[in-house]
């Protein structure tokens, strides 16, 4: 009985998963301004995007702290932070949850790389990742890989959590040729 719950609530929440709205200011692609961001990490540090320039940065959207695919992708992506600093790369974990949140999972975890709260969801919003079902929102996940002139090189949409650190490796090795 259990098993058929978890799979109905599980349908259920697909099901509004797909009727909800992704809604960004512009359609974003490959080529593009990376949008702005300044957001506090897990630490009360602020990050803003100039940061970063001169060297390529991952940004990763997640839904939420300590669920799940999002352990599990950004585990990953902890396990692979040595191979992703040797291509000269930065990673940050973005998602709505406040930087109380991000600690946790962070210290938790023993995650090597900012966590920013993007708590009103303006950051998704303009990369596009943004999801809103009524008064419910969070982040989609989805990844960018910006490159070190500040514009977007890679994009991507459908995400699988168990794969997607050694995809972004792999493609960073391709761009940064």
């Amino acid at each position: 009985m259990k098993g058929i719950l978890k799979k109905t609530a599980l349908l259920l929440f697909n099901s509004l998963f797909l009727m909800g709205q992704a809604t960004a200011d512009t359609e974003l692609v490959a080529g593009s301004a990376a949008p702005e961001l300044n957001l506090k990490d897990q630490n009360f540090k602020t990050h803003k995007l100039a940061d970063y320039k001169g060297q390529w940065l991952v940004i990763y959207f997640y839904p939420k702290d300590d669920t799940p695919g999002c352990t599990t992708e950004a585990c990953q992506f902890r396990d692979d932070i040595l191979q992703i600093r040797a291509l000269n790369a930065s990673i940050l974990g973005i998602s709505l949850d406040d930087v109380k949140s991000h600690e946790e999972f962070a210290n938790k975890y023993s995650l090597p790389f900012p966590l920013l709260a993007d708590t009103r969801g303006d950051v998704a919003q303009a990369y596009g990742a943004l999801f809103k079902l009524g008064p419910i929102k969070f982040s989609r996940r989805h990844s960018f890989i910006i490159g070190p002139d500040g514009l977007i090189k890679k994009i991507y949409r459908d995400v699988d959590p168990e794969k997607h650190s050694q995809q972004i490796i792999n493609d960073l090795k391709l761009l940064a040729q």
